[in-house]
């Protein structure tokens, strides 16, 4: 009962998904420990294991720490942790959280980082669960960003991107989208409409506006700023898709 007093009161109060998420989840907490007090001596294992600090963390802090999470993975995946990347983060955090973003969430991403490993199955999975799949499309614009910030999307980032939408449930076409907004190549226009260059002018169009209709803004209007931005930001680049083929074609 209390977990969806407080996610439906703190989404109806801040209009923020990602805090009606973390009522959903702080309910869940109070209705579990008012049917159970077993479940308390489960938390107090070994911090150094990754899987066991994800599910310590997974409190009050879940849905920043499986963010964290995520964002770390991409942030060391060429080897290398840039400032540029962890302004993007900040900013993203800061956005997304307000006031509820504190250092302690950044204490988490450097757990993360300087852990050998991160439990993407089990953080995937939950995501999953909590999150429907225009929120998840939005947290590989997100991580994009991230490869992105220092101005080059490189092959090991845009693997360990590639893993966690597969992980997440991202379509191969709406991760294509995605990935041709960031990482450009002579077809990435094409691609971003989820078809080829093959593709017929009627086709061209069909797709243009299954994607516009599918990622327009208002699917994630009651979501944070920072999703909406980014939300706004994919729209924007299925249309300049859309006008530059128009253009090449020579076709209204």
């Amino acid at each position: 009962m209390y977990k969806w007093i407080f996610g439906v009161g703190a989404f109806l109060i801040t209009r923020k998904i990602g805090l009606g998420i973390l009522g959903f989840v702080i309910g869940t907490l109070v209705d579990q420990m008012s049917g159970s007090n077993t479940k308390g001596a489960n938390k107090s294992a070994n911090g150094q294991d990754p899987f066991e600090f994800y599910r310590r963390q997974s409190s009050l802090y879940d849905v920043p720490t499986m963010l964290m999470a995520l964002s770390a993975v991409v942030m060391k995946a060429d080897g290398k942790v840039l400032k540029v990347e962890l302004d993007y983060v900040k900013r993203f955090f800061a956005d997304q959280f307000g006031s509820r973003f504190t250092s302690e969430h950044l204490q988490i991403l450097k757990q993360f980082l300087d852990s050998g490993q991160v439990p993407l199955q089990q953080i995937c999975s939950d995501i999953r669960g909590r999150m429907p799949i225009e929120v998840r499309v939005q947290l590989i614009h997100y991580l994009f960003g991230i490869a992105k910030a220092d101005g080059d999307v490189g092959t090991a980032e845009l693997n360990a991107i590639s893993k966690i939408a597969t992980m997440l449930g991202v379509s191969a076409v709406d991760f294509e989208s995605v990935k041709n907004m960031f990482y450009r190549n002579v077809d990435s226009d094409y691609r971003i409409l989820g078809i080829t260059e093959h593709a017929t002018d009627d086709e061209v169009k069909k797709a243009y506006r299954k994607m516009a209709i599918s990622f327009h803004p208002d699917k994630v209007a009651q979501m944070g700023e920072e999703y909406q931005k980014g939300a706004k930001e994919k729209f924007q680049r299925i249309q300049d898709a859309y006008e530059a083929i128009k253009k090449r074609r020579g076709f209204k």
